[in-house]
């Protein structure tokens, strides 16, 4: 079993949902008291927030770059980064590292494709929606098209991401807000709609909409899963045949 690499801490809520799935998916998967392999370290969100919001992307690069090589010494066959507005700096972490780079758009990408999705609609962050990092890696490598709500609903997503969310606050009345704002993307006719932002899945779940839902915290880290276990049943299952 190969061990996973974490950069966790943005916000800590979803980390910590990482990491319990992580461990629950291994343990379906091997049976007994099997859970991963795993080393995380935890970044300080209180910086990364405000250098998000001045725009001082170069400064979270270094970050982000320094706690991917803190990762990968204590011992990481590969690294996911458990957020995805910081995939914003991808390039950077991938540049410095020995060990490969798990992208969170590519499992959610290959998710899509499996569903025969080719348009979708695309919640998380105003960075996430508003830049070209998400939606560009999107289309240009699987051929997915990604739909963001209008200006005010993108406001109205992004503040309940930091200023609940982020802080473990699930209200009603914000699930009623994003089902509204996910009815208004079906009516673009978007296939499904994806959870973009690693707390929103702590709000929004497939059966609060009618649209298939894919959540990439879900997907990165079955993905880290299978990652982990490349090879690895394989041949235990050599060893066993007689």
């Amino acid at each position: 079993m190969k061990t996973i690499g974490l950069i966790g801490g943005m916000s800590w809520e979803s980390s910590a949902e990482y990491y319990r799935l992580i461990n629950q998916d291994m343990k379906q998967r091997l049976g007994g008291h099997h859970n991963a392999r795993s080393v995380m370290v935890t970044v300080g969100f209180e910086q990364v927030k405000a250098l998000q919001h001045a725009g001082r992307w170069d400064e979270l690069a270094g970050i982000m770059r320094d706690a991917a090589l803190k990762v990968q010494a204590a011992g990481a066959d590969f690294v996911v980064l458990c957020t995805n507005t910081m995939h914003r700096v991808a390039p950077a972490i991938e540049a410095a590292l020995a060990v490969p780079f798990l992208h969170i758009v590519d499992p959610t990408a290959q998710a899509l494709r499996a569903a025969g999705i080719a348009r979708v609609g695309l919640l998380g962050t105003a960075f996430t929606m508003e830049q070209d990092f998400y939606r560009g890696r999107m289309l240009e490598r699987h051929g997915i098209e990604a739909v963001v709500p209008g200006p005010e609903a993108r406001a109205l997503v992004h503040r309940i991401i930091y200023d609940e969310l982020c802080h473990g606050v699930v209200r009603d009345a914000s699930r009623e807000a994003y089902r509204r704002v996910i009815g208004e993307l079906q009516a673009q006719g978007v296939g499904g709609v994806i959870l973009g932002c690693t707390e929103i899945a702590l709000l929004i779940g497939q059966g609060d909409v009618p649209l298939p839902v894919f959540d990439t915290t879900a997907l990165h880290a079955q993905a880290a899963v299978s990652r982990a276990l490349e090879g690895a049943l394989a041949a235990s299952a050599a060893a066993a045949t007689p």
